[in-house]
């Protein structure tokens, strides 16, 4: 199969305007194509398409996808490329046309960006299938053309690195459990020799004195891990590294405070940030960039056991403060809590944390960015910069004094795990609950609780878990070292 793209013309009736590849096929094909298309139907609109067969031997299915409006550049209302956007949605939808067809190999059109095309074909054909005996076939994408393929096999590999926090974020519960997790991680980074990873135990997180995040994990019966990963990609491996932390609920029942059972599966998606962070180290390894990267994911489950943190328990965190467990659903900041302090050890050039956190987060952005508090102007530009390329957004949110009271008032401990009028502002507070166990100057929150799953926003992204924002770490990281080597 061939996919190729197509630009929306000023004028209504204009004919259609191919891009390069496209020319050069119509020409191969001598102007069939083009005749095609015109007498088909109206001209292609943004991401719809026509699919011509029989006009050429080594491609018996042609996909025509439209790309809207030719170097429409970046969009500041909607803070990103809109090209690469376009360019992503059509190639998404070309790809699955042909997979429907169970035409095993696809050619895509780079349209005149061949990471973006790539990041299209494989983030769009990608679907957890692994345990359902009839799975949709196996389509490979492929550059069609050779121009650009050191483009294409990045844009594969960003899309790959989403893919896999995808994969972690759909699995079941009983199948990627805090161990599983860990040696999931540890197979994929065996074949670097600049990775090291090590898979600490319940003991080891004990003698730290992770007393937050022990607190959780001893409502389950699985085992807490601390997963530890280091990438030392810089040139000099003593140099600061920039140090990821990512919340690992394998599973969240709320604990004692039990959630609703409608949705709950959902909840094996709540190491959504753990998934997201080492899935963005893995790419980053996997492009070889010149950054030293430490991750820290503490792994447990939040269970409603007889051994679980009971509404009104005081935990005591790794730096001394004390916590008052008023909500034993607002667990992923305990485990935050002290894994964040373990992040002190390093020398971070910054520090940033990425979780499935806060309900609250999904009710204030939806699916449409990620929430960023941060406490540093230079992280959030190179974040928000990272974002317009990725398409996959951010958007800064407010770390006022105003949130920090809220959970500082507290009648038993230093600190209550909610804010104090409970459901106003709960992500504001739960990053204020958080910047309590911080002391670095440049610290970022990603709370990823909105752009967790998709149902049909994202357009390359089928149903399911979403593995967002892989890319944008990972483009943010790119960045980060090329200034670095500046």
């Amino acid at each position: 199969g061939l996919v190729l793209g197509v630009y929306s013309s000023e004028k209504e009736e204009g004919a259609a305007r191919f891009t390069s590849a496209g020319d050069a096929f119509d020409r191969l094909v001598s102007g069939k194509l083009r005749d095609l298309l015109s007498v088909s139907g109206p001209p292609l609109k943004k991401g719809k398409t026509r699919i011509f067969h029989g006009l050429h031997q080594d491609f018996p299915s042609v996909v025509v996808v439209g790309l809207g409006k030719q170097n429409a550049g970046v969009n500041d209302q909607e803070n990103w490329n809109e090209d690469k956007e376009n360019i992503r949605a059509a190639v998404a939808v070309g790809c699955r046309q042909i997979q429907d067809l169970e035409i095993p190999c696809v050619e895509v059109d780079p349209c005149g960006d061949a990471q973006a095309a790539a990041e299209g074909a494989v983030l769009g054909l990608h679907e957890y299938n692994e345990l359902k005996q009839k799975k949709k076939p196996v389509v490979t994408p492929q550059l069609h053309g050779s121009a650009e393929s050191e483009a294409w096999q990045k844009g594969v590999i960003y899309a790959e690195g989403q893919n896999f926090a995808r994969y972690l974020m759909e699995a079941p519960a009983n199948y990627v459990t805090p161990v599983k997790f860990a040696e999931h991680i540890e197979q994929k980074l065996r074949s670097f020799s600049n990775v090291k990873v090590h898979i600490r135990p319940e003991s080891w997180i004990a003698t730290q004195q992770m007393g937050a995040f022990l607190s959780v994990a001893k409502g389950s019966a699985e085992p807490p891990i601390f997963l530890e990963i280091h990438y030392l990609g810089g040139a000099n491996t003593n140099d600061s590294p920039l140090v990821f932390v990512g919340k690992g609920v394998t599973f969240d029942s709320g604990g004692i405070s039990l959630k609703p059972s409608s949705g709950m599966d959902a909840m094996r998606a709540d190491m959504g940030g753990a998934a997201t962070i080492c899935s963005a180290i893995v790419t980053a390894a996997a492009l070889n960039l010149p950054l030293n990267i430490i991750g820290l994911a503490p792994l447990c489950e939040n269970m409603p056991s007889g051994k679980a943190n009971k509404p009104g328990d005081v935990v005591r965190a790794k730096n001394g403060k004390t916590i008052q467990v008023d909500n034993t659903d607002a667990e992923g900041r305990l485990l935050l809590a002290d894994a964040l302090c373990y992040a002190h050890n390093f020398n971070a050039r910054a520090i940033v944390n990425a979780a499935t956190l806060t309900g609250a987060m999904d009710v204030a952005l939806g699916s449409a960015a990620t929430g960023v508090f941060t406490n540093s102007s230079w992280l959030w530009t190179h974040l928000y910069k990272a974002s317009i390329v990725t398409g996959d957004r951010v958007w800064r949110m407010p770390l006022f004094e105003h949130y920090t009271k809220q959970v500082t008032d507290c009648p038993l401990a230093d600190l209550s795990n909610i804010g104090k009028y409970s459901r106003a502002g709960g992500a504001c507070t739960a990053a204020a609950f958080l910047k309590e166990f911080v002391t670095a100057s440049h610290w970022a929150h990603l709370d990823i609780a909105g752009v967790m799953s998709n149902k049909d926003e994202v357009p390359y992204l089928r149903k399911g878990m979403a593995g967002r924002p892989t890319r944008t770490l990972v483009e943010f990281v790119a960045r980060l070292s090329q200034d670095s080597h500046n």
